[in-house]
C-alpha cells in the first residue's frame, strides 16, 4: 500500500524544501527559485495540511496532483486546500523554477474574518489542470500583492505584523477570484460545450433507468474530468444555477412523465429515481412544481 508523508508545519515544510528557515510559525512565502530540495522528495508523495498558493513565472514540468501530472505554462496560479495530496517529479538539468508559493496554517486565520470566509473560495479545491491562466496586467497586479505580503515576512515582527500578512492573503483571493471570473468568460466556447456534455449525462443516467441512488455533483464531475467545485462555479457562473440545482430540475421532468406515461405510484417512482424516502421526493416535488406528485397527475 502506498504511504503518504504529512506535511504538519511550515518548519518541516521548509526542511523538505531545503529552504531558510521560516520567519512565522504558520505562513511562509517561498521563492521557489531558491529552494533546494532534499532528495527523497522525488520519491515520495505527500499530504500538504497547509493551505497553499502557488504563482508561476515560468513553466512548470512535471508536478503531479492527486493522480494525473501536469505542465504549467508561465504565469498561472493553482490553489491548494490542506489534506490533498502532491508529488514532484525530479527535475531535468533544463528545469527552471520561478515563481512564488505562500503556504498557511489554518490557525493562522482562524480568529480573523478570513477563517469564516475562505470555504467561499472554491477554486482551492478545483483540480490543478483547472489552474487560473492570468493575463500580463493581472500577472502584474498578482506579482505586487505577492511583493507586499514578503515584505512584511521578512520586516520586523509587531503586534500588526500578521494581520497585514492576512490581509495581504485575502487581497490575493479576492483578485484570484476576479481573475477566474473572467477566465470563465473568455472560454464560453468551451464552457458551453461542457453545460452541454453535462446536460447530456444527466440526461443519460435518468434515462437508462439503471441508476442506484439519487447522482451527486461528484458523480458527473467525476465523469467530466472536473473537480466538483469548477463544474459547480461553472454552471453558476453561466446559468445562474448551482449543479445540485440542475440535477433537481431533470429530476422532477423524468418524475413528470413516469407520473403521466405509468401507472407506478408515487412511492414507485420515488424509489426509482433513487429516493430513500418518498417524502424527500415529493416534498422536492412540490418545491420546484408548486403541487405534489398526486395534483400533477390530477391535473393533466
Amino acid at each position: 500500500m502506498k504511504t503518504f508523508e504529512e506535511i504538519k508545519s511550515i518548519k518541516q515544510l521548509h526542511q523538505l524544501l531545503g529552504y531558510e528557515n521560516p520567519k512565522h510559525p504558520l505562513v511562509s512565502v517561498v521563492d521557489f527559485s531558491k529552494v533546494n530540495p532534499i532528495a527523497d522528495i522525488y520519491q515520495s508523495s505527500f499530504i500538504l495540511n497547509l493551505y497553499f498558493i502557488g504563482i508561476k513565472e515560468v513553466p512548470l514540468q512535471g508536478f503531479q496532483y492527486g493522480r494525473n501530472q501536469y505542465d504549467f505554462e508561465e504565469g498561472t496560479m493553482m490553489f491548494m486546500a490542506p489534506g490533498q495530496v502532491f508529488s514532484i517529479q525530479k527535475p531535468t538539468a533544463e528545469t527552471e523554477y520561478k515563481g512564488y508559493g505562500i503556504f498557511f496554517h489554518s490557525d493562522l486565520i482562524v480568529s480573523c474574518p478570513l477563517g469564516a470566509k475562505i470555504e467561499n473560495f472554491g477554486f482551492f479545491s478545483y483540480n490543478v489542470s483547472e489552474a487560473l491562466h492570468l493575463s500580463d496586467d493581472e500577472k502584474k497586479i498578482i506579482l505586487s500583492i505577492v511583493e507586499n505580503i514578503q515584505k512584511e515576512y521578512y520586516g520586523s515582527i509587531d503586534r500588526y505584523s500578521q494581520d497585514v500578512i492576512v490581509t495581504g492573503i485575502e487581497q490575493l483571493l479576492n483578485y484570484s477570484q476576479r481573475f477566474y471570473g473572467r477566465q470563465f468568460i473568455t472560454r464560453k466556447k468551451l464552457n458551453n460545450d461542457l453545460i452541454s456534455r453535462f446536460e447530456q449525462l444527466v440526461s443519460d443516467y435518468f434515462s437508462s433507468y439503471e441508476y442506484n441512488g439519487l447522482p451527486d455533483v461528484a458523480y458527473f464531475a467525476d465523469k467530466m474530468y472536473l473537480s466538483s467545485g469548477y463544474l459547480t462555479d461553472l454552471l453558476k457562473k453561466e446559468t445562474g444555477k448551482t449543479t445540485k440545482e440542475y440535477i433537481q430540475i431533470h429530476i422532477v421532468e423524468f418524475a413528470k412523465k413516469r407520473l403521466l406515461n405509468s401507472n407506478s405510484t408515487v412511492s414507485e417512482i420515488a424509489y426509482a429515481l433513487g429516493f430513500e424516502y418518498p417524502q424527500y421526493f415529493s416534498r422536492l416535488f412540490k418545491q420546484k412544481t408548486g403541487m405534489t406528485p398526486l395534483e400533477y397527475r390530477r391535473i393533466n
